[in-house]
């Protein structure tokens, strides 16, 4: 779209809270957006800005129409944002960075459930906690319910007919204390259900119930004067409380809350929410969450999705949020603190040092890989830093024209593989469809011919197309792209020789790299490289159309003759070194005379 489209648009656009869908080829949603005010938040798109990113305005070009639907309050306009970006997942929208897969606690949904460590989420009915980032807390859990409620541990069977026809055994696990036996009876389905609700509560961090139940069980097996198994009881409530001490406890009359702090780096590519979670005054989980920024986001946009987020990763239901700043959240019955003073503060600032911490490991671990980087990749780190492009540009493609005042119009293509030619897959083109001296008609000709054979044979595209010359060239080449449907899946530009200018589709400010550039230096090398090849390319078709015509020039030999005289000895440089005889088992005695007594008078 652009700004033609928008002011056709703009008498449509209403001032009310909605949400709106740039909506790219072939139906494709790129960006979904919401707004308190939908005209002057469409209009933001439309407007000359300095700061706005490269990003932000190849999306909006790259848009065919703009969709929206209007809503109530700007709740409901957050709450439908968030439902239509989890089903359509647009490009340009804050994307989740994927990380490794953190283990969870399973309480698996079976008679007599067993606790056991995943690292998937499976939906079949099994009770998921977590994820745990620390391994060590998730082990010293496990270990403190093994000791407190001798839960199963083994893959049997344990239906009701098969533990009434004894089908099983007692093994070694009931002997040594570490589970009581409900494969054969003796302990009721009931008792191990209520154990199971206690292992719930501590995995939700509600240790109060665990201790209140334990308490209860000492006094039941004191009243039945069982004191050997009060006084086991006993321990176990000693173990669960010097567990609850050394967890990170703030204030016990705190009630249950969420704590989310948001930082950004340097270049404002990556945002990190961190998430605190507090129950019963003490902080029982901790998560880092990384987001990818791929337009320009607010920063309370970029909050709310982390903590719409990792609410619903962590199964959170605490009635209070702790931020370090105001947002409009799309749950009423959730109370919205940021603190100024007390212990809710003192949360607030660890969640930000460990934000700030996290960002300050992230920058250590990229320089120590940078360091163990080959020169390579580097380069190609710039590169892709420099075009502010989406992807390493490991593959580059750049196409160069070359004819003489229209004659023998001919294209090359050459590729570089990790900044360097890779000469192998050079590619030179005789251009078929164009007429006269049309560099614009020549280069989609061509650019339209690669790519289209590089689909049919299911062959990868390069992350970047480099075009030689200015918008002109750029602009034939881009409506190629888009005739194949494929200008959305890579990066393409344009270098113009004199200032040494790059272009950018849809975008009439030119880019200006430093001379010292070695992004800049590699665009050269390439440019320069797909000249030379094209030129070392016309300057064969010229050589060989001017032999051919002298062949021509000789009465007698026509297209037939001399084509059984090239594919016979190769060249005209071979014909004229013929002798009789040779040129006679070619084309015949007469024939051969005159040929040889024409290149006998040239010499």
């Amino acid at each position: 779209m652009n700004k033609e489209d928008y002011k056709k648009l703009l008498p449509t656009l209403p001032s009310d809270p909605g949400v709106y869908r740039f909506i790219g080829a072939d139906e494709e949603i790129l960006y979904i957006g919401k707004a308190k005010n939908l005209k002057k938040r469409i209009a933001s798109y439309f407007t000359s800005r300095k700061d706005m990113r490269r990003k932000t305005k190849r999306m909006v070009m790259a848009a065919k129409k703009l969709n929206y639907t209007l809503v109530e309050t700007e709740q409901d306009a957050l709450l439908l944002e968030a439902t239509l970006i989890k089903k359509h997942q647009p490009r340009y929208n804050v994307a989740l960075k994927h990380s490794r897969p953190y283990p969870y606690i399973c309480i698996k949904k079976e008679r007599f459930p067993r606790i056991m460590i995943s690292r998937k989420v499976v939906q079949d009915g099994s009770k998921y906690y977590g994820p745990y980032v620390s391994k060590k807390r998730m082990y010293t859990l496990l270990e403190l319910i093994k000791e407190l409620f001798q839960l199963r541990s083994c893959a049997l069977n344990l239906s009701e007919e098969s533990i009434a026809a004894g089908k099983h055994k007692v093994c070694l696990e009931y002997h040594i204390k570490n589970c009581k036996a409900p494969c054969v009876g003796f302990e009721s389905e009931a008792n191990y259900m209520d154990k199971i609700e206690q292992v719930q509560n501590m995995l939700k961090g509600q240790l109060g119930a665990v201790r209140k139940y334990l308490k209860s069980e000492m006094g039941r097996y004191a009243e039945q004067l069982n004191f050997e198994q009060a006084q086991r009881t006993k321990v176990q409530l000693a173990l669960l409380e010097n567990y609850q001490g050394k967890s990170t406890v703030v204030n016990a009359n705190i009630r249950d809350l969420d704590v989310f702090t948001l930082a950004q780096d340097e270049k404002g590519e990556m945002a990190y929410i961190n998430y605190l979670k507090v129950v019963e005054g003490a902080i029982i989980n901790t998560f880092m969450l990384e987001l990818k920024q791929n337009l320009d986001t607010e920063a309370e946009d970029l909050l709310l999705f982390g903590i719409r987020e990792l609410r619903e990763k962590f199964q959170s239901i605490a009635p209070e949020i702790v931020v370090p700043f105001e947002i409009q959240l799309p749950w009423s019955e959730i109370q919205l603190t940021v603190p100024k003073i007390g212990d809710k503060k003192k949360l607030l600032e660890l969640s930000e040092k460990n934000a700030k911490y996290f960002i300050l490991q992230k920058q250590k671990q990229a320089l120590a890989k940078a360091n163990k980087m080959g020169k390579a990749e580097q380069l190609l780190e710039i590169m892709k830093k420099d075009l502010q492009i989406d992807d390493l540009p490991i593959h580059i493609e750049c196409f160069d024209n070359s004819n003489l005042q229209g004659n023998q119009p001919v294209s090359a293509m050459v590729v570089f593989k990790n900044g360097r030619p890779a000469k192998k897959e050079y590619r030179h083109y005789h251009v078929k469809t164009v007429v006269g001296p049309d560099d614009f008609a020549s280069m989609e000709e061509v650019v339209f011919r690669r790519y289209k054979r590089l689909l049919e044979e299911k062959k990868p595209l390069p992350q970047l197309i480099v075009i030689d010359g200015g918008k002109g060239q750029l602009s034939a080449a881009v409506k190629s792209l888009k005739a194949l449907g494929i200008f959305e899946r890579l990066a393409i530009i344009g270098i113009a020789k004199r200032l040494e200018e790059i272009f950018f589709p849809n975008d009439p400010v030119p880019l200006l790299l430093s001379k010292k550039s070695p992004t800049l230096k590699v665009i050269q090398q390439a440019r320069d490289e797909a000249h030379r090849f094209a030129i070392s390319f016309h300057r064969d078709v010229r050589s060989k159309q001017f032999l051919q015509n002298e062949l021509r020039q000789i009465p007698g030999v026509g297209e037939k003759n001399q084509e059984k005289l090239l594919l016979a000895l190769g060249s005209v440089k071979e014909v004229k070194k013929a002798n009789l005889s040779q040129l006679e088992a070619i084309v015949g005695p007469n024939l051969a005379q005159k040929i040889r007594t024409y290149f006998d008078a040239k010499s």
